[in-house]
């Protein structure tokens, strides 16, 4: 199918309270996402809620910000968004996020006969008390992307996946990072290690450092210039974290905790880095990992379902258990033996393959023709395919 028009609608509010052209700059992936489907020749309009009304046009995409107050909801300015959907007049509408029921039961109001689709962003099904509201919100979807099937099983299990739903699996974006010279990027930014190792994730318990500080002390009595690098936002557990780097020998002289950086020197940091690691117990997809991958860095990542999805079930990089420090120090030190460029060249044309601009856009618009074909009945059903991989390319 050919001029395909698809509105990728975003309930999210900022609570910054930024304004449209701030929006784009700080949400890449607001970004990324809608020039990707573009690419793959389908025409995007995003609509966004935000702190104030503005319109865009940025790579022939359209963006268009509908101003919503957060005390007040989506639902108080309902005839904005009418009166927006109705200009657009899109062929499908892609909404980000599972968890605004009321939000897309009101856009399957306003455009009846529109397919929806719903694109996970690591959510949980909500407590027994909210699945009723959910279930409304989520049966009106045509269809729900995860990063991978494996993590619609819970909605379905909780009764929140309508059978007459189709199932996607979709990667939640992609990156705009690229390799770089090793050596001229180390001396940038002035880091270093044999192997230098690196962290970009929350300090929090779901990201789990302190598992990967046990196997780092571990990894160390093997490989002596090993060096860890770790960059970090939030960080609940950092008193805990620097406690236990003070009370071990191995970890004083080779952690380096460098909190927030820009987005351009995670880059850099990338491109120096030998490996690139994460303890995460549960992921939606794994936006710093998608960037190390984008960038040729191996990565040495838990075992749980979105990060098997990305690096297609370790065959990039190396996969250990949750919680278990000997595992990461063994999957360390298994890759720290075979660190050469055809490695990461291997790396980065996985990227090109699975997760870049290209291949996430085409991918869009497999989904988005499919969902489109099914709401007006050029396809059968297939939802009892749910347990099992259903991918098309």
């Amino acid at each position: 199918m050919t001029n395909l028009h698809v509105a990728q609608v975003g309930f999210h509010l900022d609570t910054q309270g930024r304004e449209p052209a701030r929006l784009l700059q700080d949400w890449p992936t607001l970004v990324d996402i809608a020039e990707a489907a573009q690419g793959a020749g389908i025409r995007v309009s995003v609509v966004q809620a935000c702190s104030r009304t503005g319109y865009i046009i940025r790579n022939a995409v359209s963006y268009h910000f509908f101003a919503v107050d957060p005390l007040a909801g989506v639902g108080a300015h309902s005839g904005e968004l009418e009166s927006l959907i109705r200009h657009l007049q899109p062929d499908v509408l892609h909404v980000h996020g599972l968890c605004f029921p009321a939000d897309v039961a009101l856009l399957a109001q306003i455009a009846p006969g529109v397919p929806i689709l719903l694109q996970d962003h690591a959510s949980q099904p909500p407590r027994i008390w909210r699945r009723r509201s959910w279930r409304r919100g989520m049966s009106v979807a045509a269809g729900i992307a995860f990063c991978c099937l494996e993590q619609a099983r819970p909605f379905a299990k909780a009764g929140l996946v309508h059978p007459d739903t189709q199932v996607y699996a979709i990667p939640e974006s992609t990156s705009r990072f690229t390799p770089g010279d090793k050596e001229q990027a180390r001396h940038s930014i002035r880091v270093s290690g044999d192997p230098l190792v690196l962290w970009v994730g929350h300090l929090n318990e779901n990201k789990d450092p302190l598992t990967v500080l046990d196997g780092i002390s571990e990894a160390a009595r093997t490989l002596p210039d090993l060096q860890l690098w770790c960059c970090f936002g939030v960080a609940p557990l950092l008193r805990k974290v620097r406690k236990r780097i003070a009370a071990d020998s191995a970890l004083r002289q080779r952690v380096h905790l460098l909190g927030r950086v820009s987005h351009e020197q995670v880059e850099q940091l990338m491109r120096a880095a030998d490996v690139f690691a994460l303890g995460s117990h549960q992921e939606g997809s794994g936006y710093s990992l998608i960037e190390a991958l984008a960038c040729g860095l191996p990565p040495v990542v838990t075992d749980i379902p979105s990060f098997r999805s990305l690096t297609a079930a370790g065959t990039v990089g190396k996969l250990w258990p949750c919680g278990d420090s000997h595992a990461f120090c063994e999957a360390l030190r298994s890759i720290a033996r075979r660190i050469d460029s055809g490695m990461r060249a291997g790396v980065r044309e996985h990227f090109e393959r699975e997760l870049s601009f290209d291949a996430l856009g085409s991918k869009l618009a497999v989904m988005y023709e499919d969902v489109f074909e099914r709401k007006h009945g050029n396809a059968g059903s297939v939802a009892a395919a749910l347990p099992t991989p259903w991918v098309r390319s």
